[in-house]
């Protein structure tokens, strides 16, 4: 656009433009093209977004499904990562989480296959969890502690059986029925049975 009569606005324009230093016009560039980005973000972020929220609404369904299986059986928990992880929480309030990482220590060392790890491994767990005055020292009776002692001078991957065992059936006799009683559970329960009759059709 172009005037040459004096007092028009767009000369005046032209001139304040012109006036002005090369970096602020560079400037006002920059920023030009990054509002024209910003002004198609939106659709895209819809796209995303509207993929997002099924994947989590079906997590959400899965994981509601999950809570509801736990209070079926102790093993039911101990299957789900999300329920061991849970049960953990709610051991930790009772310090007693040693006896399910003592637990989960023995599903682990079962896996390994070379001997030379397995003899370290079982050492190591010995240490930390069975013997007398140990760290975290399960509780187990004096027989089984001998008789894991005992196994560990031809480490297999079954020297923790019985003690492992031991473990266990104290979980789920005692802390285990505390934790379907405790708070914490009472409420992921409520709201997974929430979630799940919101997801039934009505007749």
């Amino acid at each position: 656009m172009s005037c040459w009569m004096p007092g028009c606005p767009a000369l005046s324009m032209c001139r304040g433009l012109a006036a002005l230093p090369i970096a602020c016009l560079e400037r006002a560039k920059d920023l030009k093209t990054r509002l024209s980005i910003l002004l198609h973000k939106p659709e895209l972020g819809h796209k995303t977004g509207s993929s997002s929220k099924l994947q989590l609404g079906s997590r959400r369904r899965d994981s509601s499904r999950d809570v509801l299986e736990w209070r079926e059986s102790f093993d039911q928990l101990l299957k789900s990562k999300s329920g061991v992880n849970a049960f953990h929480t709610f051991l930790k309030t009772e310090f007693s989480e040693e006896n399910l990482d003592f637990w989960l220590a023995c599903e682990d060392f079962k896996k390994t296959r070379s001997k030379t790890k397995l003899a370290s491994k079982a050492n190591r767990i010995f240490e930390e969890f069975v013997q007398s005055e140990a760290p975290r020292e399960v509780n187990i009776d004096h027989e089984t502690r001998e008789i894991t002692r005992k196994n560990l001078s031809g480490a297999t991957s079954a020297c923790f059986n019985e003690a492992q065992a031991k473990t266990r059936t104290l979980m789920e006799k005692d802390s285990y029925p505390r934790f379907l009683k405790s708070a914490s559970y009472q409420d992921m329960s409520r709201q997974a049975a929430g979630r799940g009759s919101s997801k039934r059709p009505h007749t």
